[in-house]
């Protein structure tokens, strides 16, 4: 990695991207039009549509200076990023030592750090989002909040046993805190602390102890911010969903999860009537799942009064469809492979014959799938729909989720993880049009072979393809090269964009030259750990595997990739 010359190049590049600031701190008296609000399926900010390129940056607020964020903020800002996407919460069950912290959860009660070390320190994002012409999407908890021993889980790639790193208190944590996206609390943290019965994770969404501490905390962060205009968005959570590191009761479906966004919604628009709010699930659907907000199909649109927006067809989603276009896919394949098989059976692949199953399975047979028949407990069409839920979210990351599409037995397994995309892209993109509101790509990744040894599932907190200091043969084979991740984000980019999504957030941003404070997820060279990430040199943001840093200039041509997309839907409505 060159991270000075990286930043020479990106400087030099990117220069032309950079917008005019805005004026610093208008909390108290900014008119509301500055704030994004919505016109049918876009964004509007003062008076102009907008539509934008963004990052997730879950570690923003835990830079060991002010000047680290500022530093990191400008460079998303020269590459043409509008809205980085951050973590509104970070919750302990004991004060650390060293590090930020905004609330404590412990002794049956909870305790919010306005301290330096707390809520200013998201205060000093705002502040300088500002100044780089930037908006801050916050996202007030996660789904995820893995504590392997405390839980009783062991997981690796094959399911099999595994020492596992934990962050139960007492234990001795090799990795700073706050290195991972899911080492920051979240819901199962407040169901640990508070729950009739701590081992399911749902009780989040109906504990009525559970749902005052965390309304509590809400109403804090959205009152701090109900004026300020650099704010996005509130978003209720990172990836809710029935299960977590905590399994789920059998009584939680997706009227549970669904009713838990349109209370939580109320109560952020109650303290807040200027900000936008999402969900920030993964876009998982139910076509036949009873809702509680049913669409009412509405009159044929009338033509826009703003300029550039555009109006799209689209289906309804019903099982019916999902099984047709199922089969649809699985004829294809297997009159392909009728095509190519070799007389005694078996598929022909780049001139090798490869063993093929010969049982026959129908679609209705394979169902619908894990992304469309509700398991999860995510409607997200039924969300999308609670009155105060102002857009759609969906999250795309082929490495950990199946989206129900077919593969394409001609093609090489990199161009099906592409149009794997470029489907789930496009299906949400007609359920804007359907609703009427816009969607945005929260987070998207895919994990490349150079950092492949610091990925780490949502669920998990170890490295599955880390180095394994017993087998000194061991070789790398997950993941794509970083020309082909390149590939894929520009074609999904494109597509979204022009299928109508009014936002595509990257899954994530990398940051070097920061300033290292040992015990802080920016700490000094980390050795003889036996776990991944292992830092090589001081002052790289976190990485859980889908980091831009990757060998050569992979960082600098990733991030052009980005700029392009920006450069490509338009200026900025706030210049």
């Amino acid at each position: 990695m060159l991270p000075l010359l990286v930043l020479v190049v990106l400087n030099a590049l990117l220069v032309s991207a950079l917008s005019p600031t805005r004026t610093v701190n208008k909390r108290q008296s900014a008119p509301p039009n500055q704030f994004v609000t919505t016109d049918g399926g876009s964004f509007i900010v003062n008076g102009s549509v907008l539509t934008f390129v963004g990052t997730n940056a879950y570690w923003l607020p835990t830079l060991n200076s002010d000047d680290d964020i500022d530093f990191t903020l400008g460079n998303m800002s020269a590459a043409g990023i509008k809205v980085v996407r951050t973590w509104a919460f970070n919750d302990v069950e004991t004060i650390p030592e060293n590090g930020t912290w905004f609330q404590l959860i412990a002794n049956g009660t909870t305790t919010i750090n306005d301290g330096p070390n707390g809520l200013q320190k998201l205060d000093t994002v705002i502040r300088l989002a500002e100044k780089h012409n930037m908006f801050v999407l916050l996202s007030l908890t996660n789904n995820w909040n893995p504590r392997p021993l405390f839980d009783n889980m062991t997981i690796n790639a094959s399911g099999t046993p595994i020492e596992a790193r934990d962050v139960t208190p007492g234990t001795n944590n090799t990795l700073p805190r706050n290195t991972l996206s899911n080492d920051y609390g979240g819901m199962d943290m407040y169901v640990r602390e508070f729950a009739n019965n701590s081992t399911m994770h749902d009780e989040f969404y109906t504990n009525p102890t559970i749902l005052s501490h965390f309304m509590n905390y809400t109403a804090t962060i959205v009152s701090r911010y109900a004026n300020n205009t650099s704010v996005f968005s509130w978003e209720v959570a990172n990836d809710p969903r029935c299960n977590s590191s905590l399994p789920a009761s059998t009584v939680c479906n997706t009227n549970t999860v669904t009713h838990f966004h349109d209370v939580i919604s109320q109560h952020i628009k109650t303290f807040d009537p200027n900000h936008l709010v999402s969900s920030g699930n993964q876009g998982f659907l139910c076509a036949d799942c009873p809702k509680l907000f049913p669409r009412v199909v509405p009159p044929p649109p009338q033509a826009s009064p703003l300029a550039n927006v555009k109006r799209r067809s689209a289906k309804p989603m019903t099982k019916k469809r999902i099984l047709a276009e199922r089969r649809a896919a699985l004829n294809k394949a297997r009159s392909y492979q009728r095509r190519h098989a070799s007389p005694t059976g078996g598929l022909r692949i780049r001139g090798r014959w490869m063993a093929t199953e010969t049982k026959r399975q129908d679609a209705e047979d394979q169902g619908v799938g894990s992304a469309f028949d509700g398991s999860s407990g995510v409607d997200s069409e039924d969300i999308i729909n609670v009155p105060n839920i102002n857009f759609g979210t969906f999250q795309l990351f082929p490495d950990q989720d199946n989206y129900g599409f077919i593969s394409d037995p001609s093609l090489p397994a990199f161009n099906n993880t592409v149009n794997a995309g470029l489907d789930w892209i496009r299906r949400h993109a007609e359920i804007g049009t359907l609703f009427n509101k816009p969607i945005t790509l929260t987070g998207f990744g895919l994990v490349t072979q150079s950092n492949s040894p610091a990925f780490v599932p949502f669920n998990t907190s170890v490295a599955p393809f880390g180095p394994d200091p017993t087998d000194t043969q061991a070789t790398q084979t997950f993941g794509v090269t970083d020309e082909q991740r390149d590939d894929a984000y520009a074609q999904w980019l494109k597509a979204g964009f022009t299928a109508g999504l009014q936002g595509m957030v990257q899954y994530q941003w990398t940051q070097a030259n920061l300033t290292t404070v040992d015990g802080t997820n920016i700490s000094p060279t980390v050795t003889d750990t036996g776990l991944s990430p292992v830092v090589t040199e001081p002052g790289f943001s976190p990485n859980d595997g889908y980091s831009l840093q990757g060998v050569s200039d992979s960082q600098a041509q990733a991030v052009n990739v980005i700029q392009q997309a920006a450069q490509s839907i338009g200026p900025d409505p706030n210049t």
